[in-house]
């Protein structure tokens, strides 16, 4: 790896956005906690709201690096997670070319989207596991599979501490199931990758 790739990986910028009652700040307080504490990184962590706060768009941005954070807002983001069709057309124009973009599948509808990007049902899966709220867990369990932005355990570690007590283990288990969901898409695409050019294995 040169030095130039090396430095490339050390700055990443995230933008997660919604609507108010999602849980979209504390979905990047917890990306941003765990870059800090678990993995050891610098990360700033500034959040948006719209007029009201439920119901109302809301972003949270979040920027990760191996260097001091000199300006705390995201100018590009490497990694755009969208929970609404209004955040996502507010942000998508802003994403970088070759970022990754995560879609709620239920809520978002790309169109004629000419990119790459990675869709979840996350309020589906959370209302199979009972609680509508925890679609942010399991957005957050996905980014952390597909993006690999910070690491599972530092993700987890978070995820215990920042949620309300008694309800650890059920948001780990929507953590868990959004983290597999990415893995299981990563592996198909694989799959698809390998035989469109005839490798196996």
């Amino acid at each position: 790896m040169t030095d130039k790739q090396k430095k490339k990986k050390a700055k990443k910028e995230v933008i997660i956005t919604g609507f108010g009652g999602q849980g979209i700040i504390m979905a990047g307080r917890i990306i941003g906690m765990s870059a800090a504490l678990g993995d050891h990184m610098h990360s700033v962590f500034t959040q948006s709201y719209g007029p009201e706060s439920r119901g109302g768009a809301c972003s949270a941005q979040v920027i990760i690096s191996d260097a001091q954070i000199h300006y705390p807002y995201v100018m590009r983001p490497d990694i755009l997670i969208c929970m609404s069709q209004g955040g996502y057309d507010k942000f998508i124009s802003e994403i970088k070319q070759e970022g990754i973009l995560l879609i709620e599948r239920d809520l978002v509808r790309p169109g004629a989207l000419k990119r790459n990007f990675f869709s979840i049902p996350a309020t589906r899966m959370a209302e199979d596991l009972g609680r509508k709220m925890m679609a942010n867990i399991i957005m957050v369990g996905f980014c952390v599979s597909v993006t690999k932005v910070i690491s599972k355990d530092a993700a987890l570690d978070s995820v215990a501490k920042s949620v309300p007590k008694g309800t650890e283990e059920v948001n780990i288990r929507a953590f868990n199931k959004g983290y597999d969901y990415g893995l299981a898409i990563l592996k198909g695409r694989g799959k698809k990758a390998a035989g469109q050019t005839g490798v196996t294995g």
